[in-house]
């Protein structure tokens, strides 16, 4: 197969290669230097397939195989201090970039990728269950690749040989650190995901920790600290239920939680023995944390415990500095046959082929809504009006929807690739649409999407406004707290004489001001709608509401909220009345198509 001639090709030769080829140089930048614990752990989350670190953006332009690199010589530093290291990942491995999308079968590359780092605790997100492949390769392909190490404390799913329902790994590990001897029970657990494909059963949380396995598991006394670790918000029903149950029959054991799903740099404390990192998304960063003061096998502690977190930029900068290494030290042989395989992924791929070149940047939270710089006015005011079109029904009026959340990350100004299209918008989902609906209700299905929050969540908390948006805007919401702030390109502040600062994160959390490694500077971070919509062939609805009918055409994932917001508008529509429309594209193949045709001129050529 070409995957694996690809991989054990790059494992032969020892290429030249540190990050990607393309990527760019990282930044000279004031760094907080890590502070080493007798536990120290290296967290990843919602990864989504960016292996190949960032291409356009200094900041996190490190690729997995700088990252297996960093965890080695963090872990030699660390074991000849006697100190323990521990890989963590909690999911949402796939869906988000080409070099696992654009593939066929999907993901034919990264797994082979993924598993070249060592995990010691690792579980799934609530992306590997959207379709019944991905949750299969889940248990086929990543499970067994980490058999001592995968955790599914709430998850099962249908074993594809037998047809029975069966965990997706173990529910619980206890394991001693090597160098430190530190007992340590450990739960991997997915937040109450409801979406999932029909071969999988995601148990609640609040169901779970009822179960016998998990009752017998924290009234283990022989325990130094508990590891929890689930695609789960920190900030969440789920680890409140799961903290509570810990406390309740161990009221002095440290527990550190690893979190995800939203796709923030966060860090909660819960109380002065229990605290939970969550790492960001995309391989931007790679979240460190690390305990001192734990009991051991041995000793038993007789001070409080001592806590530290730091959220890294992956970029080589930042990773040299932390690892104590330079460029002639740093890189191994695996890390950069992995680097290698990596490039050579994505020229079997064709990821770099070239749709066209964008005029500008385009932001999804970096810019108002609505603005020229808005990637939804975008959307909005240019591809869905001219590219949303079925041509059985070219000459009907018709609105334009889809859900902000389908859009995933910024365009920038200059090359559109194939890979681009992934990134922007990972999502197989196509369109789907109700013909011939009254105008005088259809006109008021925007303003309910965007602002019927509390009416939809009284009727079916499933349909909870905040799920039609991007991770990152939920964090935005009044009566939550909002951690982290983007920064500027336009805003430069000077540390001294002669350092500027670059733009990056600047995040707050429980802990302070102080846990990004590279100090940044700082703009706002925009809120957008729930919802956009484009008016097609608005000439043919006229002044008068009355008689006028319009298709509805929308993203498919939002047709349970189309369909209850027409319902609270007086139409009583059901799945059978929905229809495919363009059945042979989808969001991703649309925008793709609409910058071939539009920007293609844009690149000089």
């Amino acid at each position: 197969m070409l995957h694996a001639l690809i991989v054990s090709t790059a494992l032969l030769a020892v290429p030249a290669l540190s990050k990607q080829p393309s990527a760019p140089e990282a930044f000279v930048a004031p760094l907080r230097d890590l502070s080493f614990g007798q536990l120290n752990f290296l967290h990843t989350t919602d990864t989504h397939g960016w292996h190949a670190g960032h291409l356009l953006e200094p900041s996190f332009s490190a690729d997995w195989g700088d990252y297996v690199d960093f965890a080695s010589r963090l872990r030699e530093k660390l074991e000849s201090e006697g100190k323990d290291l521990l890989i963590i990942d909690t999911g949402d491995r796939v869906e988000g970039n080409g070099l696992y999308d654009a593939s066929e079968p999907k993901g034919l590359f990264t797994f082979d990728i993924f598993r070249e780092q060592h995990m010691d605790v690792i579980c799934s997100g609530n992306h590997e269950l959207y379709k019944q492949n991905s949750s299969e390769n889940e248990f086929l392909i990543t499970a067994p690749a980490y058999a001592d190490s995968y955790l599914a404390s709430n998850l099962d799913i249908r074993d594809p040989s037998t047809g029975e329902m069966v965990p997706l790994a173990h529910r619980a590990k206890k394991f001693i650190t090597k160098q430190q001897g530190i007992r340590i029970m450990s739960f991997g657990f997915l937040y109450n995901f409801d979406r999932n494909a029909n071969n999988t059963v995601v148990e609640r949380v609040e169901e779970a920790i009822k179960e016998e396995w998990f009752q017998t598991a924290i009234r283990d006394r022989e325990i130094d600290l508990f590891v929890v670790i689930g695609h789960s918000a920190i900030r969440s029903q789920e680890f409140d239920l799961i903290f509570k149950a810990i406390r309740t029959v161990q009221w002095d054991v440290p527990i550190q939680f690893f979190g995800g799903h939203w796709h923030i740099r966060d860090y909660r404390k819960f109380d002065s023995k229990s605290y939970a990192l969550a790492s960001g998304r995309f391989m931007e960063t790679i979240g460190f944390q690390s305990i001192s003061g734990l009991s051991t096998n041995t000793t038993k502690s007789r001070s409080s415990p001592s806590f530290f977190r730091r959220y890294i930029d992956n970029n080589l900068y930042s990773l040299y500095h932390h690892s104590g290494h330079n460029e002639s030290t740093f890189h191994s042989d695996r890390g950069r046959n992995i680097t290698k395989a990596i490039a050579e992924a994505r020229t079997a791929l064709d990821l770099d082929d070239t749709f066209g070149c964008a005029p500008r940047d385009l932001w999804m939270a970096r810019a108002p809504y609505p603005s020229k710089n808005s990637i939804f006015s975008w959307l909005e005011e240019e591809v869905f009006a001219s590219i949303v079109e079925d041509p059985a029904r070219r000459d009907k009026p018709r609105l334009v929807i889809s859900n902000t959340g389908a859009i995933r990350f910024d365009i920038f100004k200059g090359a559109f690739t194939k890979d681009s299209t992934y990134i922007i918008c990972p999502f197989t989902s196509g369109f789907h649409y109700l013909k011939d609906v009254p105008y005088e209700q259809a006109k008021h299905l925007i303003n309910l999407l965007n602002r019927g929050g509390e009416i939809f969540e009284n009727v079916d908390p499933s349909y909870a406004m905040w799920k039609l948006v991007s991770p990152e805007q939920i964090n935005l919401k009044e009566d939550m707290i909002a951690p982290t702030h983007y920064s500027d390109s336009s805003s430069q502040i000077s540390l001294s004489s002669d350092v500027s600062l670059t733009p990056g994160y600047t995040t707050h959390d429980d802990a302070g001001s102080d846990g990004d490694d590279t100090i940044h500077s700082q703009i706002s971070f925009y809120r957008v709608p729930n919802c956009i919509q484009s008016t097609v062939n608005p000439d043919q609805i006229g002044m008068n509401d009355d008689g006028i009918v319009v298709d509805v055409v929308f993203n498919e994932f939002i047709e349970p909220w189309i369909l209850l917001a027409l319902k609270f508008l007086g139409l009583d529509y059901t799945e059978g009345d929905v229809d495919k429309y363009m059945p042979e594209e989808n969001l991703t193949t649309l925008i793709a198509k609409w910058v071939s045709e539009n920007w293609s001129e844009n690149c000089g050529h």
